[in-house]
């Protein structure tokens, strides 16, 4: 049986990163601490942090149960997402990670810092996503995404639908004007 995408990515991470593992977040204390937090935190805009959100933390993938039934495509696609936040951590550290994540400007609202890093990675999702199924599939995540930016799962972090959208239609652009997925360079908020 031809190896999957998804085995031949996870294969690369962990190349890359040697002590990646994929964990479930339900057998985790501390991701199910950190789901009571952001259900409180959040008023109750992220109550799925357990059960539909997938986390690069400390190194690993913290996966809700749904990873087991993901297929090939949807397992491809969210690797690339998790390993722009992987090497974001290479990049920052764990304390750099953490305080853009959670500080500029402030950690509801107006989170300028977690805008940034999901940015960079929601463009890598795009891009996989327009690699496996095709741009039209990759342009219908544009409701999904924008909810996600403007919306309580990730604490209003850039509550700007215009600014998102116009993000959105930067990267599609170069997605759809790239061959072979959209491997062309990660599209800044800046430039959008």
């Amino acid at each position: 049986m031809p190896e999957g995408l998804h085995e031949a990515l996870l294969r690369e991470i962990r190349a890359e990163f040697p002590s990646f593992a994929v964990m479930h977040k339900r057998d985790s204390v501390l991701q199910r601490a950190i789901h009571v937090a952001l259900t409180l935190a959040t008023f109750g805009g992220q109550r799925v942090y357990l059960t539909g959100y997938y986390t690069a933390m400390f190194g690993m993938l913290w996966v809700p149960d749904g990873w087991d039934t993901l297929d090939d495509a949807g397992r491809y696609v969210l690797l690339r997402h998790e390993r722009v936040h992987l090497r974001q951590r290479e990049r920052l550290g764990d304390v750099g990670m953490a305080f853009v994540y959670l500080v500029p400007f402030f950690p509801l609202f107006l989170a300028y810092g977690r805008a940034r890093l999901e940015w960079e990675a929601y463009t890598e999702t795009l891009r996989a996503t327009a690699l496996v199924s095709g741009a039209d599939a990759a342009e219908a995540l544009r409701e999904q995404i924008v909810r996600r930016f403007v919306g309580g799962e990730y604490g209003w972090m850039w509550p700007f639908p215009r600014r998102v959208n116009a993000w959105f239609d930067a990267a599609m652009a170069e997605i759809r004007n790239c061959p072979v997925g959209g491997h062309a360079p990660v599209v800044k908020m800046e430039d959008a």
